[in-house]
């Protein structure tokens, strides 16, 4: 009974950190839900070098805002490799791939493709971080996958694939799973602020070859594109990223990455109101099984450990 009781304690007390994580998590993928509606405004305009670099530079300069009036101070050493790696896989190699592989293959191979990622974070992080595979995530994030899969080729309209296409997906799926997993080690030394911001600042300057591209660019691009582009700095880069590292310290990896898989079902309803794009029955059951894969995927449970 004491055990009990100390166990129920320990809960209580974790209840407001984790009722946090959630609500930071939340607001990410609110947030880049919206990205695609504003990544498809701006990709007309932009080539995806320099829209990466553009969105960048935005959330750069208004994390560099932030720091100087919170003060946190430089990171510990020990968070340095993180965040350097996770600012070239994720904030700089990540965009500019999908940014490109998306302009060679239709929206519904993108999201195919791309949603791999969370399947590799699970994985990498089992592996390589000791968080184990407990068996809810695991059925959770296969029937995600299967709802985002049906998803994307229901809203993909028949369009164009190319291997190069197919390629640049994976490789941003790759990108993507890569940069969580080291980042996730980054915030046992340094805060979400300061991990966002120096990993943004990282990927700016990886991504520095586009300057030319996107001051060309820039000069003949319409209002709302580059509008588009600024939104994408600020919100889904600067707010979204720092939610989420505020979030990832806080739960594993391979639970937020199945999290993101609430994306595909926002874009939806959000096409939907915004956009009156009014969905088809195929969409709404595959959002459908995103929610119910994220639902199931966080339900606690014993980790299948790999010998």
């Amino acid at each position: 009974m004491r055990t009990e009781t100390r166990v129920d304690r320990g809960q209580e007390l974790h209840r407001p950190a984790a009722r946090a994580a959630l609500a930071a998590a939340g607001v990410t993928v609110l947030l880049w839900a919206s990205a695609f509606v504003s990544i498809r405004s701006a990709g007309e305009a932009y080539s995806p070098g320099a829209l990466a670099l553009g969105r960048l530079l935005a959330g750069a300069l208004v994390l560099g805002v932030i720091t100087l009036v919170r003060r946190p101070g430089w990171p510990a050493r020990a968070a340095w490799p993180g965040i350097v790696c996770s600012g070239i896989l994720w904030f700089g190699g990540y965009m500019v791939l999908l940014n490109w592989g998306e302009r060679e293959v239709d929206a519904g191979t993108a999201a195919l493709l791309v949603n791999i990622g969370p399947i590799l974070i699970a994985l990498l992080g089992g592996r390589l971080l000791g968080e184990g595979l407990p068996r809810p995530l695991l059925v959770g994030m296969a029937v995600s996958f299967a709802g985002a899969a049906v998803v994307g080729l229901s809203m993909s309209g028949g369009g164009r694939s190319s291997l190069l296409g197919v390629v640049l997906c994976l490789l941003a799926a790759a990108a993507y799973a890569g940069g969580v997993v080291v980042q996730k080690p980054a915030l046992r030394h340094a805060g979400a602020l300061q991990v966002t911001t120096f990993g943004c600042l990282i990927g700016a300057a990886a991504c520095l070859p586009f300057a030319g591209v996107l001051v060309s660019e820039a000069a003949r691009a319409p209002l709302p594109a580059t509008l588009n582009m600024l939104y994408l700095g600020v919100g889904p880069t600067a707010v979204a990223f720092t939610t989420w590292a505020f979030a990832l310290a806080r739960t594993t990896a391979g639970r937020m990455g199945a999290t993101t898989y609430l994306v595909p079902a926002l874009v939806v309803l959000m096409s939907w109101l915004l956009l009156d794009e009014v969905p088809g029955p195929l969409t709404l059951a595959g959002g459908a099984l995103c929610l119910v894969g994220v639902a199931v995927s966080r339900r606690p449970g014993r980790a299948r450990t790999s010998s």
